[in-house]
Formats: structure tokens, C-alpha cells, sequence
């Protein structure tokens, strides 16, 4: 590849980069106090509430039914009200984040149910409330998996933000298909697949690392 080939395929990794962690970070924000609703709402939760709860899923299951090319663009006036443009990385964070965060929130909620009842009844019998329990108990023991289940959102966000490029987001899609399949520029093509596959198993790599770390089972074991 020519030196500005190069430029454009470092550029576009940063703008993949961008579009993958500033989405991943929204739907770790706004993803997991909407697991830890799903579990406390649910059956013998810490404030059961079956319609709140069935409600909520409804909604999340609404949104994770939708292919993420149909999101994309039947979000476009939101993205456009809060961004101020359709086009380009940040406009394409937007439905990436709404995309990203009922799925993380559905991984969330299973982590979190299998955290052990027994520890729950613990703090409960020792007097903590709801807010003791979620601090101490849930969210510490289930951390191993929430941080699992986030770098699975941020692999996942990774293909997102490459089809995001089909609409002009920038990033390693857009690139692939400007210039290796409307140019026929087989070699770009390959580059970009090898970067992602790079990325990926980066990603990949340093959240198990980190989940080997947090997960104290391990070392009780």
C-alpha cells in the first residue's frame, strides 16, 4: 500500500477505536444499572416488582430484536438532533450506544442472578439494605462477568462500527468499502480484515486477563 493508504487505514483505526469505547463506555454506564434493575425487579428480587420488571424487559427485547443496519438509520433524526449531523464517527456513536446497551444489560442481568443467594441473605440478616447489597455483594461478586460480558459488547461494537461505515461513519467499514470494494483495491480489503481480526483478539486477550484477576473463585479454588 502507498504512504497514503497507510495514513487513511491509522486514521480509520482510530476512528473505529473511538466509535467502539465511547459507545462500549455509554452501555457500561447505562447497561448495567439496567441489569441491576432487571434482577432486583425480577422474582425474589431485592425489590420484586413482576410488571415493572416484565415491562423493562419488554423494552430491552424490543430494541435487541432490531438489526443494527435498521436501528442505524431509523435513528438518524435523533442522531441528528443530538449530534447535529447523520455522517461521521460521532454521529455513529449514537445508535451503537442504544444498540450496545440492552444487549450488555441482558448479559449484565445473568451475571449478576448468578451471584450466590446465600452471600445475599447474609448481609440482609445482618441488617444492610438494598443499596449495602448491590454495593457489596452484587456487583463485587459479579464483577468477573460483568467485565466478561463488557468485553464481549466491545468485540460485538467492533463489527457494529465497521457496518456503521455502509452509511458514511468513517472508521474501518467505511475504508473497506470505499476503497476495497468500490476500487477493487483487493490489498486495502485484506489490510482492513487483518486489523480487525488484530483488534479483536486484543480486546479479547485483555479482558480475560482482567477477569482472571477479578475472579476470586479461582483462587479459592
Amino acid at each position: 500500500m502507498s504512504d497514503v493508504m497507510i495514513d487513511l487505514l491509522i486514521s480509520a483505526v482510530w476512528e473505529t477505536l473511538l466509535m467502539t469505547f465511547a459507545a462500549g463506555l455509554i452501555s457500561l454506564v447505562a447497561g448495567l444499572p439496567l441489569g441491576l434493575a432487571l434482577v432486583a425487579t425480577g422474582k425474589g428480587g431485592l425489590s420484586e416488582n413482576i410488571w415493572v420488571n416484565r415491562l423493562l424487559g419488554a423494552v430491552i427485547n424490543a430494541f435487541r430484536s432490531v438489526p443494527f443496519i435498521i436501528l442505524l438509520v431509523a435513528l438518524i433524526p435523533l442522531t441528528r438532533l443530538i449530534v447535529g449531523t447523520a455522517l461521521g464517527t460521532w454521529a455513529a456513536i449514537v445508535p451503537l450506544a442504544i444498540a450496545a446497551t440492552p444487549y450488555y444489560a441482558r448479559i449484565a442481568e445473568v451475571s449478576l442472578r448468578e451471584v450466590d443467594k446465600g452471600l445475599i441473605e447474609a448481609v440482609r440478616a445482618m441488617g444492610g439494605n438494598r443499596w449495602t447489597i448491590i454495593r457489596e455483594v452484587l456487583v463485587p461478586e459479579a464483577l468477573p462477568g460483568i467485565v466478561a460480558g463488557f468485553t464481549v459488547t466491545l468485540v460485538t461494537l467492533i463489527g457494529a462500527s465497521a457496518m456503521a461505515g455502509a452509511i458514511g461513519a468513517g472508521g474501518l467499514g467505511d475504508l473497506a468499502i470505499r476503497y476495497g470494494y468500490q476500487r477493487f483495491e483487493t490489498g486495502v480489503m485484506i489490510a482492513v480484515v487483518i486489523v480487525l481480526i488484530i483488534l479483536v483478539c486484543g480486546i479479547q486477550w485483555i479482558g480475560d486477563r482482567i477477569v482472571e484477576r477479578l475472579d476470586h473463585r479461582q483462587s479459592r479454588g
